[in-house]
């Protein structure tokens, strides 16, 4: 892996020593290059793969237009966060499963005040989902489901027995996102990864609460219909982000923008 942007001197010595392929960074490295911003309030970054003619997925998944340099950055921001925020279709298409422990992020993780995982926080106005899957029946922490006020009861009760811990954070049916954010920084999960899907991304995009995007760009193209890396209503204004970093492995761009 090389880092293309910010250019230091460091940067160019470390690429001329390298050569054009770079080398395999370490677990720590990346995780110094992910970290989260310094301060109390909840910081939002989404994690999203698309190639280059816009699909988020291939037939219906993202694995295959992923990579094992992709995977591992997927792995390293799980490990910093202290929440995972996923869209209940998502989950249903993906077979989520619960975040496990990282040994190689144990004891940063405790110096952190984390746990030894993050949590996974569904967010799902209809709660259909199966609560005999792993993610609810055998979490190492206890998943969250985010939903309305207007949630049917049952299905409450039903994700209550099976374990989780359901989090009201809309009036209506639906979830909120921006109190969806400041729901789960009252439990203490100021540190957020949401990892799609695009309807939910472009959900939070919408509500303006998305902080910071690592987008790879993958250098496939697939075309057909598959989805855009975020959906649903286009923003009144287009939101200006700025590029932070830019990482290269096998013609994998690893980008990751903030708020201009």
């Amino acid at each position: 892996m090389r880092r293309l942007f910010p250019v230091t001197d460091v940067t160019d010595e470390t690429a001329a020593a390298e050569g054009a392929a770079g080398r395999e960074w370490s677990l720590a490295e990346l995780a110094a290059a992910y970290a989260y911003p310094e301060g109390p309030a909840p910081w939002l970054r989404g994690n999203m793969v698309s190639t280059l003619d816009g699909a988020a997925q291939h037939e219906g998944r993202s694995q295959p237009i992923s990579c094992p340099a992709d995977m591992r950055v997927f792995g390293v921001l799980r490990a910093l966060a202290d929440a995972v925020v996923v869209g209940a279709e998502t989950v249903r298409q993906e077979g989520y499963r619960p975040a496990r422990a990282r040994a190689g992020f144990a004891a940063a993780r405790e110096a952190a005040g984390q746990g030894p995982a993050p949590a996974i926080a569904v967010v799902s106005a209809s709660l259909d989902l199966d609560f005999s899957l792993p993610l609810f029946s055998s979490p190492l922490v206890p998943t969250l489901v985010l939903t309305g006020a207007g949630a049917a009861p049952e299905r409450v009760a039903a994700a209550e027995k099976a374990g989780a811990r359901v989090v009201v954070a809309g009036e209506g049916a639906g979830v909120d996102p921006a109190r969806a954010v400041y729901a789960l920084a009252e439990l203490g999960h100021t540190r957020l990864l949401t990892e799609g899907g695009p309807r939910l991304l472009g959900q939070l995009i919408a509500a303006d609460v998305l902080d910071e995007l690592c987008l790879t760009v993958s250098p496939m193209l697939t075309a057909g219909e598959a989805q855009r890396i975020a959906g649903g209503p286009s923003v009144t204004l287009p939101r200006r982000f700025t590029l932070s970093s830019m990482l290269e492995e096998d013609g994998f761009l690893f980008t990751r923008y903030r708020r201009g």
